[in-house]
């Protein structure tokens, strides 16, 4: 179905408007099965982006699209895609910097001196475009050379393939790292070799410490066998319903050690919902 721009007009794509029905009837597709919600106002929202699938498709409406998108191939194969140009992504370097701050001079001498721990799992969950991983990866290299002997490796999960694909290639615009010490920059990136190109790439040392996997917060499931030291799942409980909101954190908190860590957003609250954590400052707690 891929790359059949050629066949048709593209300009009828920018006049192809996703009826209230249609919008409805995605909007509830993908509460149910991931959780997002899809208030009216972001119909207008949905349809632009998904005209870019309409385009890539060769689709000149959405009554094709969405008869596709609901048809046996459509649901093991533009599901992914659809969700690509649906879910927001937005991220930094080092983004809310108390949490690493915290995590450099709290959480790790924590876990590696009390807890004993020293070989530590760090699961990044809705990771975008793998700036938040590979900020945990310096921390954790930062943290490492004082601190002889430990190890670490980082899991790095999002919804988005894209997005996933991005973070693997670990290449970025020199404006994203504008932010980050001067030492930091000369120890863990690339300039391009192409002076005029403006990109950076996260060298070797730290993508070898980052495993990228594609995963529906909304299908996890409480484990029985927690070992994550720390969890950071920041800026994605925003897009959830409350009931959704505690599912998910339900299970991530069972995915971590008691003694163990859960970061969040700072827009981002448990108030009211009863978690096996405790508060140590704003949005960082402690597996109970």
């Amino acid at each position: 179905m891929e790359n059949n721009e050629n066949n048709f007009d593209v300009s009828k794509i920018f006049h192809a408007e996703l009826n209230q029905k249609d919008f409805n009837k995605l909007s509830q597709f993908i509460m149910s099965e991931y959780g997002i919600k899809m208030p009216p106002e972001k119909r207008i929202m949905l349809q632009s982006r998904l005209q870019k699938r309409l385009r890539v498709l060769g689709m000149s409406d959405f009554k094709e699209y969405m008869d596709y998108l609901f048809s046996p191939h459509g649901m093991s194969e533009e599901v992914i895609h659809m969700m690509d140009v649906v879910s927001t992504n937005k991220t930094d370097f080092f983004r809310e910097s108390v949490h690493f701050d915290f995590l450099l001079n709290n959480a790790l001498p924590d876990i590696t001196e009390s807890l004993n721990i020293k070989n530590i799992k760090i699961w990044s969950a809705g990771c975008s475009s793998g700036e938040e991983p590979y900020t945990l990866a310096i921390t954790l290299y930062e943290y490492k050379e004082t601190h002889p002997g430990i190890d670490f490796n980082i899991f790095a999960s999002d919804i988005s393939t894209k997005m996933l694909s991005q973070g693997a290639n670990a290449i970025y615009n020199e404006d994203k790292i504008s932010e980050i010490p001067i030492t930091l920059k000369k120890k863990y990136f690339l300039r391009s070799k192409n002076h005029e190109d403006k990109k950076v790439r996260v060298n070797s040392t730290l993508r070898n410490k980052v495993e990228f996997a594609r995963i529906n917060l909304l299908e996890l499931s409480p484990s029985r066998n927690p070992q994550y030291q720390i969890i950071f799942c920041r800026n994605v409980l925003i897009y959830f319903d409350r009931p959704t909101q505690f599912k998910i954190l339900n299970a991530l908190c069972s995915n971590i050690i008691e003694g163990g860590y859960l970061f969040l957003g700072h827009s981002e609250s448990i108030t009211g919902l009863e978690l096996p954590v405790k508060s140590i400052i704003p949005t960082v707690f402690t597996k109970i």
